[in-house]
């Protein structure tokens, strides 16, 4: 069915909410804009004139294809290369969607998307359009066809199931970029215990290269292995990963603070996102797939 220039500018008027939506749900944003565009392909089969919310029913729509989406990619993660990471996004990405609460800050944080690889499909959707949207129960019930009580059920497992998330600090964006460089002054010394003073005793450093560039397969614990790897890593005379004109950079990326690799060609070398606890920095999550660099390189060089 052809669309009217009315339809499609209620489409587009609600994309950015469907994208932020999208993006908490599935981890990334290139499958974020796939979704939405399947959505959009939709809404322009239906039969509109019965549609009486077109809000409501574009969310609805959305939903299914993103647990369509989390069904195909739990069998896909069982053949990726090392580790998953979350796609990361510059500070000001529209994708980010609503900063307002605390909860929606927390959902878009890289540790938390990361750790809603847990949940299951149903959990993942329930607890994003609860925690991050704020839509009633019933309304995320009448979504997924469930009883408003299944859905209630659902956020609590959900809940349970994130309950491990380490404590993170708030900080506004300046004081993020500042624990950024701080990390990254520590990091360029040369030393360990600077980087010692930052981190947590436990820390945790997670790489993804989705086999596509050389990174760790497995996470390294604790702060001085930590420490170590960094200095190595970091060091003018290693170049086992980054061109000569590497240049790095203190930024904020998912309301947190981090550290971009930036090649001489402008393309991003990879993005390492610092999770800040009240014991210190207690995880490393480092992106260098390229596939998931893209979007944060043109935001940056833009």
């Amino acid at each position: 069915m052809t669309l009217s220039s009315h339809e499609v500018d209620l489409f587009e008027r609600c994309r950015g909410r469907l994208e932020a939506i999208a993006y908490r749900m599935l981890g990334g944003a290139g499958d974020a804009e796939d979704a939405v565009q399947d959505t959009f392909l939709r809404w322009q089969a239906a039969d509109r004139e019965r549609i009486e919310t077109p809000e409501a029913w574009l969310t609805t729509a959305l939903t299914h294809v993103c647990l369509n989406q989390l069904s195909s990619a739990r069998v896909r993660r069982e053949t990726y290369v090392g580790q998953w990471l979350p796609e990361p996004l510059l500070a000001g990405d529209p994708m980010l969607g609503p900063a307002e609460t605390a909860e929606q800050r927390e959902s878009v944080s890289i540790a938390m998307l990361t750790l809603m690889e847990r949940l299951s499909p149903n959990e993942r959707v329930v607890y994003v359009l609860r925690e991050a949207f704020g839509y009633p129960h019933g309304e995320i019930a009448r979504m997924l066809d469930l009883t408003e009580s299944n859905c209630q059920q659902i956020h609590h497992r959900a809940r349970q199931h994130l309950a491990t998330a380490r404590v993170r600090v708030e900080t506004s964006p300046a004081a993020a970029e500042e624990i950024a460089a701080n990390f990254l002054r520590a990091a360029r010394s040369g030393e360990i215990e600077p980087l010692l003073r930052l981190l947590s005793g436990d820390a945790v450093s997670i790489a993804d290269g989705g086999g596509q560039v050389p990174a760790r397969t497995t996470p390294i614990v604790g702060a001085l292995a930590i420490a170590r790897f960094v200095r190595g890593l970091l060091k003018p005379s290693s170049r086992r990963l980054y061109d000569e004109n590497l240049t790095l950079h203190a930024a904020v990326v998912n309301g947190g603070p981090a550290v971009l690799a930036v090649n001489g060609d402008g393309s991003m070398a990879g993005v390492i996102s610092l999770q800040v606890t009240p014991d210190g920095i207690a995880a490393l999550h480092n992106q260098a797939n390229p596939a998931k660099l893209a979007r944060i390189a043109r935001a940056w060089a833009g």
